[in-house]
């Protein structure tokens, strides 16, 4: 008996180690001290010395039960963005600069050419957000897992100078909000997707005329990320007052998580385009609209609170980072939540 024979192969997972090497290393910073390999992830932090009062953020995340898609199309080189995705966008809702991310990946199995191609997604949400990918781990649980399934999940750490915490405890009557653009239905939901749909690899290579696509595709689009959206507004010298990364629990959960007391936020749902996947969801689900809205982004991936006079600023900074918004609502004085109209 050895270990390979108890269902855990260690030359696997060296061999996965090999091949991932390339797209790890694309990611790094000059901050980032050794390579992989290493017990710990390094990384310098000399130059938040610049900053008065140096804020260290987290944030952990996974992918939910999209991985599920993944299996069944065979297709995995787009679900680790989602798993940065998911990290990031919380980090620069807070005002912050993502700075490193770690993953981890249990699989019934260690395919190394399957895990290698996990860990290019991860590399290229890294690259998409600017963070560098200092270290991760691939766990093969063998009679815990099916051979053929995976769970991916990660962490970032990011930083801001106190100054520039986005907290929303000046959100005040008259702000406007702005609304980014989601890729699709992101990472958040897909317990309910996976009940409205026949889950198969026949369904999920269905065209539909509506998604000007398969439903596999449009679904496992990967989770935009708003990092250099948030940037290119703090560089054009706008305060974002509030910020609301729209996951799960949709606008009704996320949005009054930006809000201070007494401030309600009044969102129009005719202001921006909702993308066809959600009205085939809701369709197809018979979904109440209100149901849609508290589990889905519904075409929002971030909404902003923002001072009239920074709006057209703001606008032009996000939509030069390669993302659109819209203006979507605004503040009013009232009971703390969300009103949508």
């Amino acid at each position: 008996m050895d270990y390979k024979k108890a269902g855990v192969d260690i030359e696997a997972g060296y061999k996965s180690v090999e091949l991932m090497k390339e797209h790890v290393k694309a990611t790094m910073r000059p901050e980032v001290i050794g390579g992989l390999g290493g017990f710990a992830g390094a990384f310098d932090l000399s130059a938040i010395k610049n900053m008065e009062e140096p804020v260290l953020l987290s944030g952990t995340d996974g992918c939910g039960t999209k991985v599920k898609l993944a299996f069944v199309m065979d297709k995995h080189d787009t679900i680790g963005i989602d798993a940065v995705a998911m990290c990031v966008n919380d980090i620069a809702c807070s005002g912050g600069e993502p700075l490193f991310f770690l993953d981890y990946i249990a699989c019934g199995k260690n395919y190394p050419e399957k895990i290698a191609t996990i860990v290019k997604g991860v590399a290229q949400g890294c690259l998409q957000s600017e963070c560098a990918l200092v270290g991760g781990e691939t766990a093969e649980h063998p009679g815990l897992m099916p051979e053929d399934d995976y769970d991916l999940a990660g962490f970032a750490v990011g930083v801001v100078d106190k100054k520039d915490i986005i907290d929303g405890s000046n959100i005040k009557a008259g702000d406007v909000l702005v609304g980014i653009a989601s890729s699709g239905v992101h990472s958040n939901g897909f317990s309910l997707v996976r009940k409205v749909f026949d889950i198969t690899k026949e369904s999920l290579e269905t065209y539909y005329d509506e998604l000007n696509g398969t439903l596999g595709e449009t679904l496992l689009t990967p989770t935009r990320i708003y990092v250099k959206a948030l940037k290119n507004i703090k560089k054009a010298g706008v305060q974002v007052k509030g910020c609301s990364h729209i996951t799960g629990g949709g606008f009704y959960e996320n949005v009054p998580r930006m809000l201070p007391d007494h401030a309600l936020a009044v969102i129009r749902k005719d202001s921006y385009p909702i993308p066809p996947i959600f009205n085939l969801i809701q369709k197809n689900g018979q979904i109440e609209e209100q149901m849609m809205y508290n589990t889905f982004n519904m075409g929002l991936g971030m909404v902003i609170a923002l001072d009239p006079a920074d709006v057209d600023t703001a606008m032009k900074a996000i939509e030069a980072a390669g993302d659109h918004c819209y203006v979507v609502g605004h503040i009013e004085e009232g009971q703390k939540g969300v009103q949508l109209c």
